[in-house]
């Protein structure tokens, strides 16, 4: 969605919110129930779609997974205005330039729609899967600070741009045609993670927005005071670098409806459905957007308070096309 004007509960403020649909593919989807879900995100006034970029299938397991490039390709000429990108698309997965390249070329195909969402990759278990190396988490981060510095270079620095690094070395680039968003360089790049010191840096330098995982309003708060810590560090104007959150999202018309999709979510999705829905959902509300739709609101007024700008809601549910067109009921713009 776009900018939506959303009521503070008991202080009457409004204030500007921005909302994307974030799902999770490798919960078995195929492409056409991708294309499903991002037509009626378009249709109920999202702003963006992300997906995620996994190949293993987790939750269920053993369930059929796609490459997120490949079906975005696809989405961007099957969609007309909604934005597509990951979140996040790891650093183990590709080479920077072969990405660089990528995400370009599914720009161009998407009339200049698409997002870059990076990160140092986590699932170890996916990539044993398929012999993708995965060494450790220093030399993830190492990779993944590199891969932007390179990403960034390619879309912005001058013919002949090189790059000399510990992992990966450019010379003399030649990176044509240059992404174009009217009049923008590049397309959004986002990092995205715990928002930690060394993740703010970064961000502080290259990116264009941090999204915070799995994010509280105080853990959003503490990662946008990092940020901008980290940019006045770096000599640059924090109000360059959008802050988002990404959080999960369980919404129904009333708290009945409410359990039915818990109770569904619980035993299609997260295999144990011998759990209390009662007790699933008291551990989450303090972290996820869920709720009847005014519970929702009093969510996303904390994460406002925090300082947010822009909400990923992450749909574990993605057949369930109708709670999408009820999100988008909520929090049209």
């Amino acid at each position: 969605m776009g900018d939506a004007d959303v009521e503070t509960p008991g202080v009457g403020r409004r204030f500007a919110m921005r909302f994307a649909l974030m799902s999770e593919p490798q919960q078995g989807l195929s492409y056409e129930e991708i294309l499903a879900l991002a037509r009626t995100a378009e249709t109920a006034g999202f702003e963006t779609y992300f997906r995620s970029d996994h190949y293993g299938s987790f939750p269920p397991p053993d369930e059929p997974t796609t490459d997120a490039w490949a079906t975005l390709a696809g989405l961007a000429r099957e969609t007309s205005r909604i934005g597509l990108g990951t979140l996040v698309s790891p650093v183990t997965f590709r080479v920077p330039g072969s990405l660089a390249k990528v995400v370009a070329t599914v720009d161009e195909m998407s009339g200049g729609r698409v997002e870059l969402g990076m990160g140092a990759g986590w699932n170890e278990e996916e990539h044993a899967q398929l012999g993708i190396p995965f060494p450790d988490m220093d030399e993830r981060y190492s990779r993944f600070e590199e891969a932007v510095a390179i990403i960034h270079g390619l879309w912005t620095e001058p013919d002949g741009w090189s790059h000399a690094g510990r992992h990966w070395q450019v010379r003399d680039a030649r990176f044509h045609p240059r992404p174009d968003r009217n009049g923008r360089r590049h397309p959004p790049l986002i990092l995205g993670g715990s928002g930690g010191p060394r993740l703010t840096r970064l961000a502080a330098r290259y990116a264009d927005e941090l999204n915070v995982s799995s994010a509280s309003p105080e853990r959003a708060r503490e990662a946008f005071g990092r940020l901008h810590a980290a940019c006045a560090d770096a000599g640059r104007d924090p109000a360059e670098v959008t802050r988002s959150a990404m959080t999960g999202v369980l919404l129904a018309e009333s708290e009945s409806d409410l359990r039915d999709r818990t109770r569904i979510l619980l035993q299609d999705v997260f295999g144990s459905a011998d759990e209390d829905p009662q007790a699933w959902l008291a551990e989450r509300r303090g972290r996820w957007i869920m709720g009847t739709p005014d519970q929702a609101r009093e969510r996303v007024a904390a994460l406002a308070d925090a300082g947010t700008q822009r909400i990923m809601l992450q749909d574990f549910l993605p057949r369930d096309l109708e709670m999408v067109r009820l999100m988008g009921r909520d929090f049209g713009s």
